[in-house]
This record gives structure tokens, C-alpha cells and sequence, in this order.
């Protein structure tokens, strides 16, 4: 996938706080928080199957795995623009409870998605895959912005007090919408790791997830 949680939460900073019962569980612990060095006093990061980009809440602050060092010891952050800068601790905190949620579900639909936008279907094993694409980085944005309005568009329920998270999702549908007419795929033809034609992400209809 291009898109990692951390990316959603860049764009959405409350995804978290208004939708997480909408992502999938992986980690329910304890740990303590020393700069960016988080330690788990119970429960395992290797076992959870987390590592960089998932977003861990410690005391229901959001921050970005960087790298998983150990079963119980990860390098954190708070949010960064760019991954690729230097981690960022936050205020160190003894036993707070440490939750990982992932909404990888909802960016591995919009995934494929995007991919059948710039003529890769993952199911024709003599196709194109993933790999074929040179610039994975400038896909980021539209396929966080896809999964968000996913996210908030299955979260909303018309009468039941969801309709804001239906405007949330209309918002993330039409900034997609944007993103698209905005984004150049780079593709390799032939496999030698240079791409040999670009291609824009064609006519999409988002459906809800």
C-alpha cells in the first residue's frame, strides 16, 4: 500500500477521536513513554503485527510508530509532515494505556482502486503489480484521502447523530476528486526500474466501505 495510518492522521488530526471503534484492534496495553522511546509493560508490538507508519495512542494521544525495536520497545514520534525527518518525542508519561488501531482494511480497498486507476489490475498474475509504479510517494495523499472518506462515510448513519461524519465524507470525496486531477502515476513497462510512460488516474467512483 502507498498509504500508511500515520498518513490519515496528517490529514485528519482527529481521526482518531471521532472514529477509532471504526478501525481494527490490535494492541490493548500499558506502557510507559521516555522522549520517543515507548515501552510496553504489557502486550507485544511483534506479536500485534505493528511496525512504522501504524499510529499508537498513548493516553488517547496519537502518535507515529517510527520503528519497532523489540516485542516490547518501539521508536515513536508525534506526527510529522515528512517521515522521513527526525522523531519527535512527546511528554513522557509512566503507565498510560497504549491502544493501536489500523485502518489498513479501508486503504487496501482504496489501493486497488487506485492501481485499476492507472491501468494495474493486482488480480492478472501476468500484469503489472504494485511495483511497476516508480513513484509510490506521490500516490500518498490520494489514496489517504480515498480510505478517509471510506472511513467516515461507514461511520455515518443518517438519524443517529452520523450525519457529520457523512459531510466529513463528502469533503475527503471531492478532495479526492481534486487529488486526482492532480496526480501523475510514473509506470515501468518492462521491469528495468525506469519508468517508461506516466499515467493519470482515470474516472473513479468512490463506494462506500
Amino acid at each position: 500500500m502507498f498509504a500508511r495510518d500515520r498518513d490519515l492522521v496528517v490529514l485528519e488530526p482527529g481521526l482518531y477521536r471521532d472514529v477509532k471503534w471504526n478501525g481494527q484492534r490490535l494492541l490493548s496495553g500499558v506502557g510507559d513513554l521516555d522522549g520517543t522511546t515507548l515501552t510496553l509493560l504489557t502486550g507485544s508490538f511483534t506479536e500485534s503485527g505493528i511496525g512504522a507508519g501504524h499510529v499508537v495512542l498513548i493516553d488517547s494521544t496519537p502518535m507515529e510508530v517510527v520503528s519497532v525495536e523489540s516485542a516490547t520497545s518501539a521508536t515513536v514520534s508525534i506526527m510529522r509532515g515528512d517521515p522521513e525527518s527526525v522523531a519527535v518525542g512527546g511528554k513522557d508519561v509512566v503507565a498510560a494505556v497504549v491502544e493501536v488501531f489500523t485502518f489498513e482494511p479501508q486503504i487496501a480497498i482504496v489501493h486497488r482502486q487506485v492501481l485499476s486507476m492507472v491501468g494495474i489490475d493486482v488480480d492478472d498474475a501476468d500484469g503489472l503489480g504494485e511495483s511497476a509504479v516508480t513513484n509510490p510517494g506521490a500516490m500518498v495523499v490520494l489514496e489517504a484521502l480515498g480510505a478517509l472518506h471510506l472511513i467516515y462515510a461507514s461511520a455515518g448513519a443518517p438519524g443517529r447523530g452520523g450525519e457529520a461524519f457523512l459531510d466529513r465524507a463528502k469533503v475527503f470525496q471531492q478532495r479526492f476528486s481534486m487529488q486526482r486531477g492532480q496526480v501523475t502515476a510514473m509506470i515501468d513497462l518492462d521491469g528495468d526500474g525506469i519508468a517508461e510512460t506516466r499515467r493519470h488516474p482515470n474516472s473513479f467512483l468512490l463506494s462506500r466501505g
